[in-house]
C-alpha cells in the first residue's frame, strides 16, 4: 500500500483516513484495539499522528485489509513477531516504489 502524505511532525486523523481511503471511525477503533497506536491529543482532543503511528497504521492496514487477518489474528501477529513485521512491510514497500519505476519505465518505451 502506498500512501502519499508529506513529510510532517503529525498527521490528522482527516489526513490519515484519507491516505488510506477509510472512515476516521475506522482510525480511532483500531487505536483502541492496537496497543501500538498511541496518537498524542492537541488541546482540543485532536488525534495527532506521528510517522510512528503512521508506520505502525500500514502495518495493521497491511496485516487486517490486505491479508485479510482478523483481529485478533493481527494482534497475535504483532505481539509474536516485534521486529519482523516492520522489516517485512519495509521490504513491502520498497518493492512496490520498485515496481512503480519499473512501470513508469516500460510506459516511457
Amino acid at each position: 500500500m502506498q500512501v502519499d502524505l508529506p513529510e510532517k511532525r503529525y498527521y490528522s486523523i482527516g489526513e490519515i483516513a484519507k491516505a488510506f481511503s477509510v472512515n476516521a471511525s475506522l482510525i480511532r477503533f483500531w487505536e483502541k484495539e492496537f496497543d501500538i497506536l498511541k496518537p498524542k491529543k492537541n488541546a482540543k482532543g485532536n488525534r495527532m499522528f506521528t510517522p510512528e503511528d503512521l508506520k505502525n497504521l500500514k502495518l495493521i492496514f497491511h496485516l487486517v485489509k490486505e491479508k485479510g487477518f482478523t483481529l485478533d489474528g493481527a494482534k497475535e501477529h504483532l505481539k509474536n513477531e516485534q521486529k519482523k513485521p516492520m522489516d517485512t512491510l519495509e521490504i513491502i514497500n520498497k518493492l512496490e516504489s520498485i515496481k512503480n519505476e519499473l512501470q513508469k519505465l516500460k510506459n516511457e518505451l
